[in-house]
């Protein structure tokens, strides 16, 4: 038997129930990997409460690392005992034993711990498409972070850094804006405290960034746009406060012709060329010490409930694993 955290009803962090089931073989195209990390992410969240609906009973997670178990029919190119690590688009990464398909596995290189490897996959992924390809970071852009202490923040900070970026960081507390300036922050700014337009067209001689990533969505989403330089991009890429308002497109003209993109980690990595040639990029990074994974917080699979509780408290810094 194996251990599960099944959903049955959306709601709070109660609602996670640890259960055992019978994990079943693999079928064609698949990978039966045995966790020995799993990644929380505030995706996570969003479908413990239904925002994004997903069929119930169910499980939660959508990142983890392991070892492969067993192959299932027409696998080729792992082998069982591999290490590897994945990004699903299905939930269900909480778990001590999980089918996955082969096509959305990576393995783990030598010098990236499971630990590491657990919360590379989601956050690591969504930093290397944002500042990559989303939009594109250039060597001296001033670019504004929301959430820079958490775990897609901490790692997105350090890789503009390391493309020459002037990184703005926005946090909730001196401890975390410590935490962003030791991890790629130039300036940090304490949301409550300073004000955030004045602060950062202080911070840019009046100029404004040329994009701002924003995770938090509602409570930040319009000051955000007033941050940015003519021609700037607002990224939003997450609701940790609620969804962002409506917007009526003139907005963007009037505050310079703005460009707005609500993307999301799996278009971008929708290919096996593509979800490769992007964990190649992101494990690079972090093997040359560009990027230094930081688990802020670990607990054991079994304390789910209390680890969803710090993560909406915002009581977490960096990113948090669970461990089987």
């Amino acid at each position: 038997m194996s251990k599960v955290v099944r959903l049955h009803v959306y709601g709070g962090p109660e609602a996670l129930v640890l259960e055992e089931a019978e994990p079943i073989p693999p079928g064609r195209g698949e990978l039966q990997v045995r966790h020995t990390a799993i990644g929380l992410n505030y995706i996570d969240v969003y479908d413990r409460t239904g925002l994004y609906p997903m069929e119930l009973p169910g499980s939660l997670g959508r990142e983890a690392a392991g070892i492969v178990i067993a192959l299932g029919r027409g696998v080729k190119g792992f082998r069982v005992g591999d290490r590897v690590a994945y990004v699903y688009t299905v939930p269900g990464a909480y778990a001590e034993v999980r089918n996955v398909p082969a096509a959305r596995v990576v393995k783990v290189p030598a010098g990236i711990s499971d630990l590491q490897a657990a919360a590379l996959m989601l956050k690591g992924l969504t930093a290397q498409y944002l500042v990559r390809r989303t939009y594109p970071v250039r060597r001296g852009d001033p670019i504004l972070v929301h959430a820079a202490a958490g775990g897609v923040g901490l790692i997105l900070c350090q890789w503009a850094r390391a493309l020459g970026a002037k990184v703005i960081g926005v946090v909730g507390s001196e401890a975390k804006a410590e935490l962003a300036r030791k991890n790629g922050c130039r300036h940090t700014l304490i949301s409550g405290r300073d004000e955030l337009v004045p602060s950062v067209k202080r911070l840019t001689k009046g100029e404004g960034v040329a994009v701002v990533y924003d995770s938090v969505g509602k409570d930040t989403f319009m000051e955000s746009l007033d941050c940015l330089r003519p021609l700037g991009m607002m990224v939003t890429y997450g609701n940790a406060s609620g969804p962002p308002p409506l917007i009526n497109p003139l907005e963007l003209s009037k505050r310079g012709s703005l460009f707005l993109t609500r993307p999301t980690l799996f278009n971008y990595i929708a290919t096996r060329e593509a979800l490769v040639a992007a964990a190649k990029e992101l494990f690079a990074m972090v093997k040359s010490r560009k990027v230094r994974i930081r688990i802020g917080q670990t607990y054991p699979l079994a304390e789910v409930a209390q680890a969803h509780r710090d993560l909406e408290a915002r009581r977490t810094t960096g990113s948090t694993v669970l461990l089987p």
